[in-house]
C-alpha cells in the first residue's frame, strides 16, 4: 500500500545571494540564518532557536548586508542578489562586547548540568570573554544602573529552578511555552532591569498553572531555568552515556536521550529527542518520572510464600492490610517478607512449573489463564501469549486492553476489518476539523496534546465533547458538555442532521459501505431536538457539530476511554465510525478513525496476540486455516475456542473454575472494577504466580514472586498508538538477581516441557512474531533504527511505512454502517446514589501508580489521592474544598480529599484510579460491554458525604 501522505512537492522559487563572498540559493522567503545555515556558514545565535518564531532580541547574529545595516539575520528574509557579511571582525568585535555584556550579570554559580548546554558560557569562551568574579552579583548591572537585586532566584517548583539574575529575556522560554506546548504560562514583568519572566500573574513557578513538562528548561540558553538534581549528585555532562531510548508510559511513545551516570547505575537525565513522532517535545512523566527504575522497593530475588504448599484462605494479608492506612503508603518488599521467603531461581520456576501444569493436567486446560502486560515488549507480549496457548492449552489470555480500547476494537473489526488507527495523530496538521471526544488528552496523550492545540493555533477547528471538561477544550472551537452516558442519542442527532441537510458522500457510501439506509431509518427518530434533551445540550450545539464536520474538507475523529469504557463502549465506537463513513472522511490525508491508545504497548500487545480470541495480528482462533498455520509454526495443537476475558477470569475463579493463574506485569488488584470481588477472586486461586519489578498489590496475593525488568533494561519493540514499531534499548544494568521477562517466560516454557522457546535473543523473537503478521511483515531491527517504521510498511528498506490506512479499500472490503440505538447506562444514579461517578488518569500519575508513585518529582508534585466535584455539589452537600469526604458505591466505600472544579460538571464526581489507599476501583462496576467485554468504569451511582473519620482512607472490606 503506497504512503497516502506523500505528496508531490511544489516548486519553491529560489533565490540567489552571496554569503561571505559564497554564492548561495535560498527558497524565497528564508531568513539569512537559515540560508547560511543551509549552505554551512555559522552565524551564532542566543534568543533563535528554529524551533520558534524568531524574535531578533539577542542581536547575537547581526550580520552586515550591503555594507549599509547590521539587520538580524534571524528575521531578516533573503532578497536576489543580496551581498552578506556573516564574519568580520568587526561583527566579532560586536559580538564580543555583546556576550561581555552579558556574561558580566550572570551569577556566581557553577554552570549545571543542561541537556542543551549553557549557551551564553560557549560564546564566552568562543570569544574569550572572561567574566570578573562577583560582578554578576552586585546590584548594578554594566552601566551602573540597578538590576541584581530585583531578581531573585525561585526554587517553588518541584523540578525546575529559576533564578531570574541569570535570565537574559532572550524570550525562548516564553516561546517555547507559547508555541510548542501551547500552555501560555511564561510571560515577562517588571520594567528595565527589573524585568524578569514571570509565570501567570507573577506568581512562584510552583504555584502557577505550569504542568512542568521542561520546555521551556530546555528551551533556555543559560542557567536562568534548570533541571533540579534528581540523582545527585549528577556527574559531568560529558561523563554521563547516552541512550537513545523510548518514554515507558502513554500511547504517543515519544523518543528521549537518557544520560545515564555508569558508576551509579542512575539516569541523570532525560531530554527528548528529535523524530518524527514528538519533535523533542516530552511531558512531566516523559521528563522526570524516570527514577522510578532505581527505586529501593524493586524487587531483587524470587520470593516464595511461607504456606505455599497450603490452599491460601480468604483472610491473607492483603485482605486486612487496607484499613486505617493514611495516604502514600504502598507495598514494601519489607512489609510482605514475612509472609514471603527469599528462594533460588531454580527453586522457584520449578515450583511454578511444577504447579501450573499440574493444575493444568487434574482440571484441565481451561483451570489456568494468564494476564499479560501493555508494558512489556511485542516480544514479551508474543512470548507470553505462545506460553498459554502452547504450554497451557487455552486461550484465557488477556490483558489491559480489555480495561480500555476493547470496544473500540470490537466495533472497528466488526465495521472495516481493522482495529487499527487509520492514520497518525500528527496528521490533524492536514485537517480543517478535528473531533476529540472521550479524552483528556493533556493529562492521557500530553505531546499528542501539543500538536492538536498547535492545529487548533493554525486554524484547525477542534470539537471537543466530553462530559468532564478537559484542559483541551481551552483551544476548542466548541466544547460541548453532553450529560454522561448520552454518546449515542448525541452523534445519532449530529448523522440525522448531516442527512437532511445532505452532507453526506454519496459516492463513497455507494461505492465503499453497506448499511446506509438502515442508519437512514434509526436516525430518523433522533432529530436535534431529541437528542439534545438526551444529551442535555441546546439544538444549536447538535446543528452546529453536523454542519461544521459534515462541510469539512479533511476531518479527523480521536477518542478515549471516555467512549470505550462503557456498557455501550462498542455502540459508541460505532457511532464514530458511521459519522466518518457517511462523510467519506476516511483514506485521506488529515481524515480518518483514531482511538488514541493508552499505554505505551497497547497496540503491540494486542498487536502480538494478547486478546483471548484471536492470533497475533487479530487472526481468529476459531478459524480452522489460521488454527492450522499457527499450530504448524508451533508444533502444538491449539484451542480452537475464544478464551476468557479480564473480568471473565476473575468471575471463573470464583467459581474456582479458573484455578491458576500467571501475571506478568499487571496488578489487577487495583486496575480492575469492583476490588473486592478481584480480593475475593485473588485470594480463591490456588496458585498465583506474579512477575514484576515491584511487590504489587496484586503479588500479595501471589504463591510464587518473580524479579522482572524495567522498561529502562530491556531491549525490545513497542507499538505506538500511530503504529509505529519503534526500539527501547537498555539503559541501567538489572538490580540484584532480577532477570530479563522474556527469559523468565522462555524458562517456564522449557521447565513445563514445552517446546519451541529456545532463542538466542530477543530479536529472534521479533522475527517469528513477524514472520507470522501481515502487518509486521519484513521489519527487522535494522530496519526500525532510530525513528522505527509505521506498519504495515511494504518496502522497510526505503519507506517510513504508511500513514494513512484504507485510502481505496477496508480489509473488510466494504465498510460496515451499524446503526445503534441509545440506551441508558447500566446502573443510574437514585436517592440513595444520587451522584454519578467517573475515573481515570493524572498528568503526573500513571495507570496504577506503580511507577510513578515512587518516582520523587511526580510524588512531590501529586502526593496523595483526591476527587473533582463542582463547587455547586459541595455547597449543596455541606462540604468545603479539601474536606475529607466518603465515597459510597453499592459494592464499596473509600476516603480521600475532595477538591473543587467545574471540570467533572454538575453532579459527578471524578476520581483518579492510581490510588492504592483510595482505590476507585473499589467502588466501579464489573457490568460489561456485550461485545467488547469491558468493564464500565465511567459511570457508575455513587453517594459523597463528609467522612466520619479522616484517619483512615479506605474502609473498603
Amino acid at each position: 500500500m503506497p504512503d497516502a501522505t506523500e505528496a508531490v512537492p511544489c516548486a519553491i522559487p529560489e533565490v540567489e545571494l552571496t554569503i561571505d563572498g559564497q554564492t548561495v540559493r535560498a527558497p524565497a522567503g528564508a531568513t539569512i540564518w537559515e540560508a547560511a545555515k543551509a549552505a554551512g556558514i555559522d552565524v551564532p545565535v542566543l534568543c533563535h532557536d528554529p524551533r520558534y518564531r524568531p524574535v531578533g532580541v539577542c542581536r547575537m547574529c547581526v550580520v552586515d548586508v550591503g555594507g549599509r545595516v547590521l539587520a538580524a539575520s534571524c528575521v531578516r528574509p533573503v532578497e536576489a542578489g543580496m551581498k552578506v557579511t556573516a564574519n568580520s571582525p568587526a561583527l566579532d568585535r560586536h559580538r564580543t562586547m555583546l556576550t561581555a555584556l552579558l556574561v558580566s550579570e550572570q551569577p556566581d554559580t557553577p554552570a549545571q548540568a543542561r541537556p542543551s548546554g549553557n549557551l551564553l558560557r560557549g560564546l564566552a569562551e568562543r570569544y574569550g570573554v572572561a567574566r570578573e568574579p562577583g560582578s554578576g552579583d552586585a546590584a548594578r548591572g554594566p552601566l551602573g544602573l540597578p538590576c541584581g537585586a530585583g531578581r531573585p532566584a525561585d526554587a517553588s517548583s518541584p523540578v525546575i529552578g529559576v533564578d531570574h539574575q541569570s535570565c537574559i529575556l532572550c524570550d525562548r522560554c516564553v516561546r517555547a511555552c507559547d508555541e510548542v506546548q501551547h500552555n501560555d504560562v511564561i510571560t515577562r514583568s517588571g520594567k528595565g532591569y527589573k524585568t524578569t519572566i514571570a509565570f501567570d500573574l507573577n506568581l512562584p513557578m510552583g504555584s502557577s498553572s505550569c504542568v512542568s513538562c521542561g520546555e521551556c528548561m530546555d528551551a533556555c540558553p543559560t542557567d536562568a531555568l534548570v533541571n533540579k538534581t534528581l540523582a545527585a549528585p549528577i556527574r559531568p555532562p560529558q561523563e554521563l552515556r547516552q541512550v537513545e531510548t523510548l518514554c515507558p508510559y502513554c500511547g504517543v511513545g515519544c523518543s528521549i536521550t537518557a544520560h545515564v551516570d555508569d558508576e551509579r547505575n542512575k539516569v541523570a537525565w532525560i531530554d527528548g529527542r528529535d523524530s518524527r513522532v514528538s519533535d523533542r517535545r516530552l511531558c512531566v512523566k516523559g521528563r522526570y518520572g524516570f527514577d522510578y527504575a532505581t527505586h529501593a522497593q524493586r524487587l531483587t530475588t524470587p520470593l516464595i510464600r511461607r504456606d505455599a504448599a497450603y490452599p491460601k484462605g480468604p483472610l491473607s494479608s492483603a485482605l486486612r492490610q487496607e484499613k486505617g492506612r493514611r495516604p502514600g503508603g504502598l507495598v514494601d518488599y519489607a512489609e510482605i517478607l514475612p509472609h514471603f521467603r527469599e528462594a533460588s531461581w531454580d527453586e522457584a520456576l520449578d515450583l511454578v512449573a511444577a504447579r501450573l501444569r499440574g493444575i493444568r493436567d487434574a482440571h484441565g486446560p481451561a483451570a489456568l489463564a494468564g494476564f499479560g502486560s501493555a508494558k512489556c515488549s511485542n516480544e514479551e507480549a508474543y512470548l507470553f501469549q505462545k506460553l498459554i496457548r502452547v504450554g497451557f492449552r487455552t486461550n484465557n489470555v488477556d490483558h489491559c486492553t480489555r480495561l480500555c480500547h476493547a470496544s473500540s476494537v470490537a466495533a472497528l473489526m466488526e465495521t472495516i476489518g481493522s482495529g487499527a488507527v487509520s492514520t497518525t495523530f500528527r496528521d490533524i496538521e492536514n485537517s480543517d476539523v478535528a473531533v476529540l471526544t472521550g479524552t483528556n488528552t493533556t493529562a492521557n496523550h500530553p505531546v499528542a496534546a501539543t500538536f492538536f492545540k498547535q492545529a487548533a493555533a493554525r486554524g484547525t477547528k477542534l470539537i471537543v465533547i466530553d462530559p468532564h471538561r478537559p484542559d483541551i477544550a481551552d483551544h476548542a472551537y466548541r466544547y460541548i458538555r453532553i450529560r454522561p452516558g448520552s454518546d449515542v442519542a448525541f452523534y445519532n442527532g449530529v448523522m440525522h442532521e448531516i442527512i437532511r441537510r445532505g452532507l453526506v458522500d454519496h459516492r463513497f457510501i455507494a461505492d465503499r459501505t453497506s448499511g446506509y439506509e438502515a442508519l437512514c431509518a434509526l436516525v430518523e427518530r433522533y432529530p436535534p431536538a431529541v437528542a439534545a434533551q438526551i444529551a442535555g445540550v441546546t439544538e444549536e450545539e447538535v446543528v452546529d457539530v453536523a454542519c461544521t464536520f459534515g462541510e469539512a474538507k479533511a476531518a479527523l475523529i480521536f477518542w478515549g476511554m471516555g467512549i470505550s469504557q462503557h456498557v455501550h463502549g462498542t455502540d459508541n465506537a460505532r457511532c464514530l465510525i458511521d459519522l466518518v463513513l457517511i462523510t467519506g472522511q476516511v483514506g485521506r490525508p488529515g481524515t480518518g478513525l483514531h482511538p488514541l491508545r493508552g499505554q505505551n504497548n497497547v497496540q503491540g500487545a494486542s498487536d502480538a496476540g494478547l486478546i483471548p480470541m484471536v492470533f497475533p495480528d487479530y487472526q481468529s482462533v476459531q478459524a480452522p486455516e489460521l488454527r492450522a498455520r499457527f499450530e504448524a509454526a508451533w508444533g502444538a495443537e491449539l484451542d480452537p475456542k475464544p478464551g476468557l476475558t479480564v473480568v471473565e477470569i476473575m468471575a471463573a475463579a470464583l467459581r474456582h473454575e479458573v484455578r491458576g493463574m500467571y501475571v506478568m506485569g499487571e496488578n489487577p488488584f487495583v486496575s480492575d472494577p469492583n476490588s473486592n470481588k478481584v480480593r475475593k477472586a485473588l485470594a480463591t486461586l490456588d496458585f498465583l504466580v506474579v512477575q514484576d519489578i515491584f511487590a504489587t498489590e496484586t503479588a500479595e496475593f501471589a504463591d510464587v514472586i518473580l524479579p522482572s525488568s524495567s522498561f529502562f533494561e530491556k531491549l525490545g519493540t513497542y507499538t505506538n498508538t500511530d503504529r509505529r514499531v519503534q526500539i527501547g534499548r537498555p539503559v541501567l544494568k538489572m538490580p540484584g538477581e532480577a532477570r530479563q521477562d522474556w527469559e523468565i517466560t522462555c524458562e517456564i516454557a522449557r521447565r513445563m516441557g514445552v517446546a519451541g522457546f529456545d532463542f538466542p535473543s530477543v530479536e529472534a523473537v521479533f522475527l517469528e512474531f513477524c514472520g507470522l503478521t501481515k502487518s509486521y511483515a519484513g521489519l527487522t531491527y535494522e530496519h526500525l533504527g532510530r525513528e522505527g517504521k509505521l506498519w504495515p510498511c511494504p518496502d522497510p528498506e526505503r519507506s517510513d511505512g504508511t500513514v494513512v490506512l484504507f485510502d481505496h479499500d477496508f480489509p473488510s472490503g466494504r465498510g460496515k454502517i451499524v446503526a445503534a440505538e441509545f440506551a441508558p447506562p447500566d446502573e443510574l444514579p437514585d436517592a440513595e446514589f444520587p451522584i454519578i461517578l467517573t475515573t481515570g488518569r493524572l498528568l503526573e500519575h500513571w495507570h496504577t501508580g506503580t511507577m510513578t508513585r515512587r518516582s520523587v518529582a511526580l510524588g512531590t508534585i501529586e502526593p496523595e489521592p483526591y476527587a473533582l466535584m463542582h463547587p455547586e455539589d459541595l455547597e449543596r452537600l455541606g462540604l468545603a474544598d479539601r474536606q475529607w469526604v466518603a465515597v459510597t458505591s453499592r459494592r464499596g466505600s473509600i476516603t480521600l480529599r475532595v477538591r473543587a472544579s467545574d471540570a467533572p460538571g454538575r453532579g459527578a464526581i471524578f476520581i483518579p484510579f492510581c490510588w492504592r489507599e483510595a482505590a476507585a476501583n473499589v467502588l466501579t462496576s464489573d457490568h460489561l460491554d456485550p461485545y467488547g467485554k469491558i468493564p464500565e468504569f465511567k459511570y457508575c451511582a455513587v453517594r459523597v458525604e463528609a467522612a466520619p473519620d479522616e484517619s483512615a482512607t479506605s474502609a473498603a472490606e
